[in-house]
This record gives C-alpha cells, structure tokens and sequence, in this order.
C-alpha cells in the first residue's frame, strides 16, 4: 500500500507526539523517585543492617574530666535522644586534649554569648588520650542545630593539614565503634561537622572525603569485630 503525502506527515506527527511523551512521561517517573527517596531516607529510618544485640564493642580508656556546670559550656541542658555522632577537629595546631578542654572550662568566667558558648563531649589528644567534658545525657555546644541529639567529638591535630596522627585515629575509630554499639548506630549517621553546617570541620577529611569514607568503613570494620567477639562468646 503507498502512502500518501498526507499520510506520512500524520505518522511524523504521531511518532513525534509518542516521542515528546515518553521524554515527559521519564522526566516525571525520574521526579516521582526522587521525591520518593528524599522522603524514605528523611523521614522513614531503613531496618539497620547490623544486628546489635550480637555486637559487644569495649569502650577504650576515657578520663573524665567534666566541666563545671555553667552557662555557656555546661548548661546541664538533657541530650534526650542520640541520633548521630559529629566528629571535629580543634583547628588549634599541636595543642593536646587538655588544653582543649580547660579552653571550654574557662569560658565559665565569660559573658553570656554565643561566642563563648563551646564545648563537646570528647577530645581526643595527639597520643591518641580521650578526655570527657560533658556526661552523655546532656548537651554539647559543638554542632549547632545538631547539638540537640547527637555526641560531640574534638580531635586534635599536629598542623594546619587538620589530617589525625594514628593514635589519635586509632582512638577515634574505637571511640565511635563503641558509641555506635550503644545507641545503635550506623556508620552512616556519623557525620562531620562540615555535614551539618558547611563549615570546613573536621578539614583534611573534607577535603579528602575519601578518607572520611575510609574512616567509616573502618568503624564499621569494628562494629563486625565486635559482632565476631559475642559470637565467640556465646560459643564458649
């Protein structure tokens, strides 16, 4: 059969009519999934993939060295609920974890201000020694609009490179495994400051965010380390 003329101007026309739809019809399809991941992921917490009733993490050393209540680093507000775990640097070069932490016990003196207003549940010094400031019922001013539920850790650091020495990484990889293990935490909801603010907090792992990634997974390589300890208890 010969088409006419007329004929193939319609089926140009229908083909280009099919094709236009289709571009719509994926373009919708493709912001209906990713309206439906922003909210399953904001709003709908996925089944853990780690089993934390066979997981048992040792918490490493911690001094506590708990600073006095007062308005601007110890307000004594209650922490009443952890929903992740920010890690910072000092941004203070070759300073130790006390030094850090009678930073936040002096601002106890100082006027009522934001300014003054810092402080966080851990610091974790050049040797790889973990100091507590603030008990882990209450609130740490450390993470701004995160304060409200989740801990707080300091890590110092031995230049402007912001990158940990191994003792201090190696206290920081048990400290959050064992904090992970508590409140039953994935890997990842452990956050940078950066994270939450922008700020470049904590810096060599923003800008190396393949090392944060590595950080990760190496508290999640932990968490099974602690997974493959219980199971070798319950075996004995």
């Amino acid at each position: 059969m010969k088409l006419t003329k007329k004929r193939k101007q319609q089926i140009r026309r229908w083909l280009v009519l099919a094709l236009a739809a289709g571009v719509i019809l994926l373009f919708v399809l493709s912001l209906l999934f990713t309206v439906f991941r922003f909210v399953y992921h904001r709003y709908v917490k996925p089944e853990s993939s780690l089993d934390f009733t066979m997981i048992t993490v040792t918490a490493p050393r911690i001094e506590e060295q708990i600073l006095t209540p007062n308005k601007n680093s110890r307000p004594e507000i209650v922490l009443e609920e952890v929903k992740g775990v920010v890690v910072h640097y000092t941004a203070n070069p070759g300073t130790d974890a006390e030094a850090n932490r009678n930073y936040f016990e002096s601002r106890k003196d100082e006027a009522d201000a934001a300014e003054n207003k810092v402080s966080s549940h851990f610091i974790i010094g050049l040797d790889g020694h973990i100091i507590q400031c603030i008990p882990l019922d209450e609130v740490a001013y450390a993470s701004n609009s995160r304060n409200k539920d989740t801990i707080s850790i300091e890590c110092c650091h031995p230049d402007k490179k912001g990158k940990f020495t191994k003792k201090t990484y190696d206290s920081l990889i048990r400290l959050l495994a064992w904090l992970c293990d508590t409140y039953e935490l994935e890997e990842d909801q452990i956050i940078r400051h950066y994270d939450v603010t922008g700020k470049e907090c904590p810096l060599y792992y923003v800008k190396h965010p393949d090392a944060w990634e590595t950080l990760r997974k190496d508290v999640r390589t932990s968490l099974l380390e602690g997974m493959d300890d219980q199971k070798a208890i319950q075996r004995n």
